[in-house]
Parts: C-alpha cells; sequence; structure tokens
C-alpha cells in the first residue's frame, strides 16, 4: 500500500464569527479483514483509518471513529464557526498505530 496522502481543503480567510465549510480526503484502501485475497485464499488483513480528529487552535472541533463499512478514501465534510485567525490540525489513525497529520491555517478578518 502506498503512504495515505491527506487531502484539505479549508477557506485562507473568513469574516469573524462566519460558518466555513471544511472538506478532507485521505488515500487510504480502507481494508475491512473479511475479505479472501484471490491467489493463496487467505484472509487479507483488516487495516482501517479508525480515528479522525480536527482540532482549531489546540481545541477539539470534529471528532469520529470509522468503523471497516467505511468505504475506501473516506471524505469528511463539516462546519466550523471561526472567531479568531489560527490553524486547523488534522489527525487520521491507522489500525497499525500509523498518524497522518496536516495543518492549514485560516485568516479571519
Amino acid at each position: 500500500m502506498a503512504t495515505p496522502k491527506p487531502r484539505v481543503k479549508v477557506p485562507k480567510k473568513a469574516s469573524k464569527g462566519e460558518v466555513i465549510t471544511i472538506k478532507t480526503l485521505i488515500s487510504h484502501p480502507m481494508e475491512s479483514g473479511q475479505r479472501k485475497d484471490k491467489k493463496s485464499g487467505e484472509l487479507i488483513p483488516r487495516q482501517i483509518i479508525n480515528k479522525f480528529t480536527c482540532e482549531f487552535n489546540g481545541q477539539m472541533v470534529f471528532s469520529c471513529d470509522m468503523d471497516p463499512a467505511v468505504s475506501a478514501n473516506p471524505y469528511m465534510e463539516f462546519n466550523a464557526k471561526v472567531t479568531e485567525s489560527g490553524t486547523f490540525k488534522f489527525t487520521w489513525v491507522d489500525d497499525d498505530g500509523s498518524v497522518y497529520e496536516t495543518e492549514n491555517k485560516i485568516a479571519v478578518e
């Protein structure tokens, strides 16, 4: 599997008190652990992103746990109200303990 690549879309600017839309996607196969390898007949081990979080200036904005039924390349879209300039930090946690992070800044006028 190639290294999962997170992609995030956050507006660069917003007005104070504005509700913005944040979109995230991570490239990941989300293997459920229920399929068999066609050649060997062995079960393909489970490997999913099991947790996603978004923080703004250190405070939790959005969090969710994911289960094997989530499709490959999980996409999240949610809203956040911004009252000050700062940094959104996005974190995805994989079953194997891998953590994928990215950050985006927003300027509030």
